[in-house]
């Protein structure tokens, strides 16, 4: 049985050094990068069998991105498509200090994700497996993603397969108001919802503090569980009417971007595994915070690690 299967679009990540603008760089390195692949990645890495669902072009660039994943022990169910007729979107990523800040720029439109359909993929994977993940992103795509992405929530619900969903909004791909209609039409068949307090208040209307927030979610969309991520603020958790926090692990941060997708392989590896909320929370922390010391999307780390974070053990490894 698979422990984990995610659904979504990854992208080839273009950067070029640091330091350097695009608009003068003579070079881009080239990484793997998107929000369920980046969980994927994470979770296998910390010991899950996890499978990621998405369709991509039959060419260099769509083999690129599988070959990345595998090397990370992900397994692969995707739909391949006609390369003269799509593409693999990519996104360029310019780091950069204050005041200027970090800046990204997407070019995936009609990309092969746009046009993926449920009969294109091994549901059969998926209503084997313990996890369903996906995330806001996907259903932003196009309308063909977002009743694929209804559609494999549903697929995975009668199953009995546990649900997860991170919004993960993008105001790049919509505005708020759009993707607040989409995200509570997709409430129903969700189990467990990440979100962070930001995206609560703005695109979800919520109000209060982060407890009011978590209650008022789940009370209103039946979710069995709520995280409420807050940056810097750590993390909140309501399961069965009981209320868990998690402060953050300080780290060096070098790359923070996947740093929220490391939270949630990390947490949804320790749920898997069988452990308790708290305990994820804690693990999907240490694992966020090691995230931060490594360049590109992916969470590249080990669950001794993990439990190096845990035990305050940082330092020279020797």
């Amino acid at each position: 049985m698979t422990d984990l299967v995610t659904f979504g679009e990854t992208m080839l990540r273009l950067s070029p050094p640091p330091g350097e603008r695009l608009e003068r760089t003579r070079e881009l390195d080239v990484q793997a990068g998107g929000a369920e692949s980046n969980v994927a990645v994470g979770t296998a890495r910390l010991g899950v069998d996890a499978v990621w669902f998405s369709k991509l072009p039959d060419s260099p660039l769509g083999r690129r991105i599988t070959s990345e994943l595998r090397s990370h022990g992900v397994r692969i169910g995707v739909s391949w498509a006609d390369a003269d007729a799509s593409r693999v979107g990519a996104y360029y990523l310019e780091h950069g200090g204050e005041p200027r800040g970090t800046n990204v720029i997407y070019d995936r439109a009609d990309a092969a994700i746009t046009t993926v359909e449920p009969a294109e993929l091994p549901t059969a994977t998926l209503e084997s497996a313990d996890y369903f993940h996906t995330t806001g992103i996907t259903p932003a795509l196009s309308a063909t993603a977002r009743e694929t992405t209804r559609s494999l929530l549903r697929t995975a619900g009668d199953a009995g397969v546990t649900r997860t969903f991170d919004l993960n909004y993008r105001s790049k791909l919509w505005d708020p108001s759009t993707a607040r209609a989409t995200y509570e039409e997709l409430f129903a068949d969700v189990d467990v919802l990440f979100v962070p307090q930001r995206d609560a208040r703005e695109v979800l209307g919520r109000e209060g503090d982060t407890v009011e927030i978590a209650h008022g979610l789940a009370s209103e969309h039946g979710f069995e569980c709520v995280v409420v991520t807050r940056g810097s603020g750590g993390a909140l958790a309501l399961r069965g009417g009981a209320v868990h926090e998690q402060g953050v692990f300080e780290a060096d941060t070098f790359d923070a971007i996947g740093t929220g997708d490391a939270f949630v392989a990390g947490f949804l590896a320790t749920r898997i595994d069988g452990s308790d909320v708290p305990t994820a929370l804690e693990r999907g922390a240490a694992t966020a915070a090691l995230k931060r010391t490594v360049g590109g999307d992916i969470a590249v780390v080990t669950p001794e690690e993990v439990d190096r974070v845990l035990e305050g053990d940082a330092g020279i490894d020797r």
